[in-house]
């Protein structure tokens, strides 16, 4: 697996997604084989038919810079990969995801947090969400995402500390052979389990699917794995983020079915 063409794609109807393809545009691809473009549609990305869909398709990995709304307002930056697990509300097909992979995911979130503590981003949280949203594409794809209010969309620092990560990411990224990959199951949307796992163990997370997606189908799990790009080893479960005893056995029913091995956050051992 390799990714040498990266497209950053932002709305220029988003001002988090401006500030991010501005701060990146800065930094020069070095004399690799990696480059990366920037594709500015005027309309909403969450909606496949804003798209194009042709450009898209010219490169190895698409990455969405895009702004974070919540009600609570926090200082978020977060990493999540597009697709729903039920019915598509905001852009997408319903019961489709995108591909994504778990190895950029990963290294990505880890230099998120290494550049937000080297430049003393204050008072923001960098975090993992579930797999949510619009668009469907073929090509693996990533949101990276400033939140939550205006204020952060147009924070300059913030800005920087996204574009620096991502353009460290996008330089040094290598397949990992000894990283072990997981589906994550249950939890908050916010991904309160997963994110310690993803920083600091020798667990890449790719798909995230949620309590509030629950009860668990098949076709879930299924469509989590497949549109992993590496080849998953197991599905990490957030227990007690699954709420009723008869979801959780529903949840270990399925995977057993599915010979997909399943292991608890408690269990994980954290560096």
């Amino acid at each position: 697996m390799s990714y040498n063409k990266y497209l950053i794609v932002a709305s220029k109807l988003d001002r988090a997604g401006i500030n991010i393809t501005t701060q990146l545009s800065q930094f020069k691809p070095l004399a690799t084989k990696k480059e990366f473009k920037f594709y500015l549609p005027e309309k909403e990305i969450l909606y496949t038919e804003n798209l194009d869909l042709e450009k898209i398709n010219e490169y190895d990995f698409i990455v969405f810079a895009s702004r974070h709304a919540s009600e609570k307002r926090e200082k978020t930056i977060s990493i999540h990969a597009p697709g729903n697990w039920r019915i598509a509300e905001f852009g997408g097909v319903s019961g489709k995801v995108c591909k994504t992979s778990a190895l950029f995911q990963k290294f990505l979130f880890e230099n998120l947090n290494l550049f937000a503590r080297k430049y003393n981003l204050k008072n923001y949280q960098i975090t993992m969400e579930c797999t949510h949203h619009g668009p469907l594409i073929e090509k693996p794809c990533i949101f990276l995402e400033i939140g939550s209010t205006e204020n952060e969309w147009k924070d300059l620092k913030a800005g920087f500390v996204v574009a620096k990560a991502l353009y460290e990411t996008i330089t040094n990224f290598k397949e990992n052979p000894y990283r072990e990959i997981a589906i994550a199951i249950g939890g908050n949307h916010y991904c309160s389990s997963f994110n310690k796992i993803q920083e600091t163990s020798n667990i890449a997370i790719s798909h995230v699917i949620p309590k509030y997606a629950l009860p668990l189908t098949e076709s879930m799990v299924k469509e989590a794995i497949e549109k992993t790009e590496e080849e998953v080893d197991f599905a990490l479960l957030d227990w007690k983020g699954l709420g009723s005893r008869e979801q959780r056995q529903n949840v270990l029913d399925i995977l057993d079915r599915l010979y997909v091995r399943y292991e608890k956050t408690g269990s994980i051992r954290k560096c």
